[in-house]
């Protein structure tokens, strides 16, 4: 913390009064106030500050007299990294003030999670994914039915899409959409009372699926001003009303409201340049947020390895727009057949042709920026000659892709790839061939190895005599160089460099061991010194370096112009790059398929892919791609059969730690696997296409917001009982344990049931409910499988004891104990509570048995013949009582007697039950 930047304000008073008398802002939003070459944050902002950033309230700072205003200081990496944290991890909104004068202060730049426009040199480029931001308007149409209107945008790359869809009362096909597009901030309606239940539902579904939520007035999501708008904002000359996207009225309010949000009216460079489109959200495989956590498709804040999640796992893109699609890829499953066998085949291409693979990877796409971000500088005017030499690098890399795909020789795969890759990449390298051309006449490239971007000066007179006079000074600087070598008795260019810095300029360097040399030595006078060595110059150089930068000063003015010209015309090449980057993005993702399916523990293999609603599941030697590869793993590998008629509905059951979650939770991978177009880790795999993956997982409490744990179970088991079809894929870890352990017996049964005679679902039920595999009987799509565990007898001094061994295979049938209190023991619980334990489930066994032995078995209408028999029996013994005034005793004999000479009521099945407790 020591290199924290001091607090300095001219005018305190003024300061203070002015902050104290900005507007109210709400909790998620965050004012920083840029200092030039440091930023400062007051009151609550500080505050959190210190407790996010420092994690102390130590580095607060009071300003002005007691009780004085709390302040903190950030520098401008610790700036840069609060941003990240603030925007990313923590949904905060950002509000960075600048002042132009004394006290006038104005915010100049704003953020959110889902509009990082103003901030995007600020954040490096490097974003791990496409910053969505999404509108969403809803209206109530039946008792269950609800349609939903949304827009959303990546303000990267100037497109709006929209949709519009029927939803259920939980808004699943909402959630779905959330997750498809990685939405970072949703836009809802606000409700001053927050009592819309329906605005709740909207606003804690974006929650739970990570969105910032931002609530807009109603007057934002009116229509009136859309169509023309459009009109302004779209590329299609034809007016807006005569687009089919307008017909949606709800995704046009959300339109308008996203539109007004993003201030994208006020920017004329935006005039022209957007793309409408319709999202269709059944092209996808839906994904709920607990599937997104059930199947660790996303790196969590506490993995310890890259490869815990699945997108950790499976990116090894070297550029970051490949990065960035892989996990849209991750959250977008294909359900077309055709569209996922075509990823498979180009994916075999690169599995089978290790050159060609690593030919890509090593020499290619880790030469490639981010291309979206290149154009977006250009689009925006803020361009430089900087990006359109990296333009042109990019342009002169081309021919070298082409060149390694044209060498592909094997037929089969020559056709996709040619498809997919050669055909457009000639194209794109043809179209910058212009823009190549240009850059070589004009830019100085043999300055770019000095860093410096300079029109050639033979392009212009004036600035041919300029840099004749700049060669001169660099020619004296040089002699300088070799003069003062000489003097003190050092290498140039080993020891001794003549270097551009950039804030003392031209000056000498010394390494540090040789530094002693110039001590004591009044003409070297000492700049700087650093870790790699120290600055120094002379009086000469000195005169030298003030003439160079100067000259260097008149070049840039008069440089400016033409730099302005070829700045103009390389953005206009900013479709093709934009393209460029969707196709390098695509190639990117395969090849690293094609890398992790190759380097994984045991080569992953490509799936047989059934067509919809057809064909069957079957895995052989599956393993978690994940889990294979953690360190001092040995993965137990398992077969997998989800069969129409013989085993839709799983049924697992097996000790705790056994491995039944990580088998259920396999298949869900696999099949998400599969579907994005990847090879998967089993020895041999055929898939059907899955709808959904829809997950109830662990009991992930939500206490914190309000909901209990069994609360959270039926929220979202009530969901996937709304939102499965046929054609889905349910996985359910546990289910009842919130709750007693009869009432979550029987809403266990009762699901189960629903899932295998209403929804017909393929189906994967991990329980420790071992009375649930009585389903078997009823129901032949049922199959039991359990997890294996052996137990051995060790003699433990004078007694035998028995120890488990969890063997992690999945077998058929059903498990035939317990293993609760054998897994407390391997886990070295204390030898009391373990005797405890075994006593006290002793009790209760001998307890259940009793009654379980006594226990007849009624059906529905014996309950109803025994409950009309009693009821006359005791009307009459009521009646008997009363008239005839008997004392307790009597009474009691009396209803033996009435018992006793009913002979139906005595052979009653529900009557015999009854009488048994």
């Amino acid at each position: 913390m020591s290199s924290r930047p001091e607090l300095k304000v001219d005018d305190e008073v003024g300061f203070i009064r002015f902050f104290r008398g900005l507007p109210a802002k709400g909790d998620d939003t965050v004012r920083i106030f840029n200092r030039g070459d440091y930023y400062t944050a007051h009151g609550e902002d500080a505050t959190f500050i210190a407790r996010t950033v420092y994690r102390t309230t130590s580095v607060l700072r009071q300003l002005g007299r007691e009780p004085g205003l709390e302040s903190v200081t950030l520098s401008v990496t610790v700036f840069r990294n609060f941003l990240r944290e603030s925007l990313f991890r923590l949904s905060k909104r950002v509000e960075i003030w600048e002042s132009s004068g004394r006290m006038n202060w104005k915010v100049t730049k704003q953020a959110s999670p889902g509009n990082l426009q103003d901030i995007e040199d600020e954040l490096g480029g490097q974003l791990e994914n496409a910053p969505i931001i999404l509108a969403v308007k809803a209206t109530a149409k039946a008792s269950e039915a609800r349609n939903v209107g949304v827009c959303f945008a990546d303000a990267s790359v100037r497109e709006l899409g929209v949709s519009e869809f029927l939803d259920n009362d939980s808004y699943s096909n909402f959630e779905s959409l959330l997750i498809q597009l990685g939405v970072k901030e949703c836009l809802i309606l606000a409700d001053s009372t927050r009592k819309d239940v329906e605005l709740n539902k909207l606003r804690t579904i974006a929650d739970n699926c990570g969105c910032a939520v931002s609530e807009r007035g109603f007057a934002d999501f009116g229509t009136k001003d859309i169509e023309q708008d459009l009109t302004r904002l779209l590329r299609d000359d034809r007016a807006a009303g005569t687009l089919p996207q307008t017909d949606l009225k709800l995704a046009m309010g959300s339109a308008a409201a996203l539109i007004k949000y993003l201030g994208v009216m006020s920017d004329p460079s935006n005039f022209g340049q957007y793309q409408l489109y319709q999202h269709d959200l059944s092209q996808y495989m839906k994904l709920d947020a607990a599937a997104l956590k059930a199947l660790n498709l996303m790196p969590g804040p506490r993995d310890g390895s890259k490869t815990m999640s699945l997108y950790g796992l499976l990116n090894h893109c070297k550029t970051p727009v490949g990065s960035r699609l892989l996990m849209q890829w991750l959250k977008q499953p294909l359900m077309n057949n055709k569209e996922i066998e075509r990823r498979q085949q180009l994916v075999e291409a690169f599995v089978m042709d290790t050159e060609l693979r690593q030919t890509m990877q090593e020499e290619h796409l880790r030469s490639i920026p981010d291309l979206y971000r290149l154009s977006k500088k250009f689009q925006r005017k803020m361009a430089n000659l900087e990006d359109v030499v990296r333009a042109y690098q990019v342009a002169i890399r081309l021919p070298g892709f082409l060149g390694t795909l044209e060498a592909v020789m094997d037929e089969q795969y020559r056709d996709p790839l040619d498809a997919e890759y050669t055909v457009k990449l000639r194209e794109y390298s043809d179209s910058l061939a212009k823009l190549q051309e240009m850059v070589e006449t004009t830019v100085d490239l043999d300055a770019l190895d000095n860093h410096e971007f300079i029109i050639k000066p033979e392009f212009d007179d004036s600035l041919r005599t300029i840099r004749k006079k700049l060669d001169r000074l660099k020619y004296d600087m040089e002699s300088e160089h070799g003069r003062v070598g000489q003097d003190l008795n050092q290498e140039i260019d080993k020891k001794l460099f003549l270097e551009n810095h950039r804030v003392h300029g031209w000056c000498f360097r010394l390494t540090r061991n040789e530094s002693g040399c110039i001590r004591n030595k009044k003409e070297y006078q000492e700049c700087s010194t650093q870790k790699n060595g120290v600055f120094f110059t002379t009086s000469t150089l000195q005169g030298l370096r003030r003439e160079f930068d100067q000259l260097s000063e008149n070049y840039n003015r008069t440089q400016s112009g033409l730099v302005n010209e070829v700045v103009n015309v390389a953005a206009s090449y900013c479709p093709v790059i934009e393209k460029l980057a969707g196709v390098l993005a695509h190639l990117d993702v395969i090849v690293s398929f094609a890398h992790v399916s190759i380097h994984a523990p045991t080569a992953y293999t490509r799936p047989k892919m059934h067509p919809r609603g057809t064909g069957n599941t079957v895995l052989k030697e599956a393993r978690h791609p994940c889990m294979e590869m953690q360190d001092d793993v040995s993965f137990i590998t398992n077969d997998v059969s989800l069969e129409r008629g013989s085993s839709e509905f799983i049924i697992i059951t097996g000790p705790n730690m056994g491995g039944k979650s990580t088998y259920i939770r396999q298949i869900g991978v696999i099949a998400l696997m599969a579907q994005i177009g990847c090879f998967v880790p089993c020895s041999d795999a055929e898939l059907t296409i899955f709808d959904s993956i829809l997950a109830r997982v662990g009991a992930s409490d939500s206490q914190l917001k309000g909901v209990s744990t069994f609360m959270a179970e039926m929220l979202e088991t009530a969901n996937i009982l709304k939102s499965a079809t046929k054609e889905s894929l349910i996985i359910i870890d546990e289910l009842g344990r919130g709750t007693s352990t009869y009432d979550g017996f029987g809403l266990a049964w009762a699901i189960s049931e629903h899932i295998v005679k209403e929804i017909g679902a393929f189906a994967l039920f991990a329980t420790h409910f071992h009375e649930l595999t009585a389903l078997v009987d009823t129901y032949p799509q049922v199959q039991n499988l359990h997890v294996v565990a052996h137990i051995s007898e060790v003699a433990d001094g004078s007694k035998a004891k028995r120890e488990v061994t969890l063997l992690y295979k999945v077998e058929p049938g059903v498990c035939d104990q317990s293993f609760g209190i054998h897994v407390a023991e391997l886990v070295r619980f204390p030898r009391k509570v373990i005797n405890m334990a075994k006593r006290k489930a002793d009790e209760l066994e001998d307890f259940s048995g009793k009654h379980e032995e006594n226990f007849v078995q009624a059906s529905k209408e014996d309950v109803e013949e025994g409950s009309i028999l009693l009821k006359e029996v005791l009307v009459k013994w009521k009646q008997e009582a009363e008239e005839k005034g008997l004392s307790k005793s009597e009474q009691v004999e009396k209803m033996r007697e009435l018992v006793a000479g009913n002979e139906k009521l005595l052979k009653n099945p529900f009557f015999q039950s009854i009488k048994a407790l």
